[in-house]
């Protein structure tokens, strides 16, 4: 190979490498902007607020309904 073409990867692999580093830190900063920025939009029901709009949070109940779906009963129909 010639010298030139030894110099220019050389160059271009050391430029490439840090347009990568410079890119990923501007993307951080970005991310990180919009994090801190953007309006967290917390969502709640009207049943959890009381007559003066004061959220309860020691009467709500919460309920996890579970399925237990068995193969076997719809393979009989």
């Amino acid at each position: 190979m010639s010298e030139t073409l030894v110099v220019t990867l050389t160059l271009m692999t050391l430029v490439s490498i840090l347009a990568i580093m410079v890119g990923g830190m501007i993307g951080w900063m970005a991310r990180q902007h919009s994090y801190e920025t953007t309006p967290q939009v917390v969502y709640t029901h009207p049943e959890m607020f009381d007559a003066n709009g004061q959220l309860v949070p020691d009467e709500i109940l919460a309920l996890r309904i579970e399925t237990h779906d068995n193969p076997d009963d719809e393979a009989d129909d």
